[in-house]
């Protein structure tokens, strides 16, 4: 068995492995790489292999660093099954056609601000595209063993991380041996809100772990209501918007669960709350239909008919029209829009309109890779450019990564250490280079000594 490391390796985005037999290529992930716009185009459009060699490809979830290239695989050729648990399939059916619709408008946009000799911008994939992906998804529950090659079965695991996350451990059986690879990307945090905690696998021969917060830990989960009471409060005081880069899927919807909470504890002011995406609209439909997915608290709180998607003050947007309307709106307010990494979709608009008004706050609760108009902010760069604009950054910026849906250093290297002795390999994937690196020394010291910190488009042998 050999595995190939084709993305998200020493970096966080673009998630792209292919594990190889003598009879089966079988790709996990194929997520869109996000970075300058340069390195997203290179990256995103020239697949490292032979797309028309793979027998399969399993899907760990919908987040779109880790599916959001799946149309453009298809568009490229691939036309075999893609397997993902039931809830990853119907988030994909909107998020990867609202990516397709984000690129293509984006597209627009950008040509009609392009000056005299500059090159036409083309999506990297259409809508079309996107709808032929999802004729090819076979959807897979929770703990349920499917042969996916003569060679290659697949039994997806609770990752915890988001609605639908699964851990893919594949049993791969070579000359009348099964050995069992785990792909341990994203790994959920015990406690969250909504969802169920992650699955514990002992069995593992073999693990391919994320490391994206490989060398920090997180403030505990209870700590992130108060923090996001007292910058909503600081913010609404002195007139300004809170403005949260939040991804569509599990971050928005932990966030409206944890305002509904302030709400009902009278902890916040009664200001409006604007969720402006409409594709945290459509995932928030699908987390209304997949309740069994959600952890005790959240099951008892729809049993009571207490739906922590709706309450008052609270509306989605879905026609630019009424985004629109929110920008000339000068009192306090949340707004939570996508992508969470500032990349593409309304999020731009709002930011362009807000940042240099120092009332206002751009709360930041999610990881913003490298090279991204997220981390620019979390770095606090004086100006930040927008749409090939330069804006100066004078809200108040605040990042809370006590909202973060990753298993930090502590909880990687526990998981790690329950998977071991039987686990004789890990391979670090999902971090940047000082994170990963980090954790591997970290494992070592806890008398783990088989570690392997890939570089990107390696092979490794196992």
């Amino acid at each position: 068995m050999k595995i190939h490391t084709h993305g998200a390796v020493r970096s966080v985005t673009g998630s792209k492995h292919i594990i190889e037999t003598d009879q089966s290529r079988v790709m996990i992930d194929c997520g869109l790489f996000q970075g300058r716009r340069k390195d997203f185009w290179e990256q995103n459009q020239n697949f490292p292999f032979a797309v028309e060699d793979l027998d399969a490809l399993v899907l760990s979830h919908a987040h779109i660093d880790h599916s959001g290239n799946i149309p453009g695989l298809v568009r490229q050729g691939f036309r075999q099954n893609i397997y993902a648990t039931t809830a990853t399939r119907n988030l994909c059916a909107v998020m990867l056609r609202d990516s397709a619709h984000i690129q293509e408008q984006d597209a627009e946009y950008l040509n009609r601000k392009r000056r005299e000799g500059e090159e036409e911008i083309t999506p990297l994939y259409t809508t079309p595209d996107a709808e032929a992906a999802m004729e090819l998804f076979v959807g897979v529950h929770y703990r349920r063993k499917i042969q996916i090659t003569p060679d290659i079965a697949v039994t997806f695991y609770d990752a915890g991380h988001v609605l639908g996350s699964a851990l893919p451990a594949l049993d791969v059986t070579e000359n009348g041996t099964t050995r069992r690879l785990a792909y341990i990307v994203d790994l959920g945090r015990d406690d969250l809100p909504i969802l169920a905690d992650p699955t514990r696998i002992n069995d593992a021969d073999a693990m391919i772990m994320e490391s994206t917060y490989g060398d920090r830990e997180h403030e505990p989960i209870e700590s992130a209501a108060d923090h996001l009471a007292d910058v909503v409060n600081r913010t609404a005081a002195r007139g300004g918007k809170v403005i949260i880069p939040s991804f569509a899927l599990e971050r928005t919807q932990e966030l409206l669960h944890t305002l509904r909470r302030l709400l009902d504890e009278r902890k916040i002011a009664e200001i409006p709350i604007y969720v402006d995406s409409p594709l945290a609209v459509n995932v928030t439909e699908i987390f209304r239909i997949h309740s069994e997915y959600y952890d005790q608290e959240t099951a008892d709180m729809l049993a009571n008919d207490q739906n922590p998607f709706q309450f008052p003050n609270l509306t989605y947007v879905r026609k630019v029209e009424e985004s629109k309307k929110i920008h000339g709106q000068r009192y306090p307010m949340i707004i939570i829009s996508a992508s969470g990494m500032c990349e593409a979709g309304r999020i731009l608009h709002h930011l362009k309109n807000n940042v240099e008004d120092p009332r206002n706050t751009v709360l930041v609760v999610g990881f913003m890779a490298d090279n991204t108009l997220g981390r620019r902010i979390v770095e606090r760069r004086p100006t930040v450019k927008i749409f090939r604009r330069e804006y100066r950054l004078k809200a108040e910026v605040v990042v809370l990564d006590s909202f973060s849906a990753h298993a930090d250093r502590k909880d990687l290297i526990a998981y790690a250490k329950q998977a071991s002795p039987r686990c004789k390999k890990f391979i670090l994937v999902h971090g940047e280079e000082q994170q990963s690196l980090a954790l591997a020394g970290h494992l070592e010291k806890e008398g783990i000594h088989e570690v392997v910190v890939p570089h990107p488009h390696e092979t490794i042998e196992m």
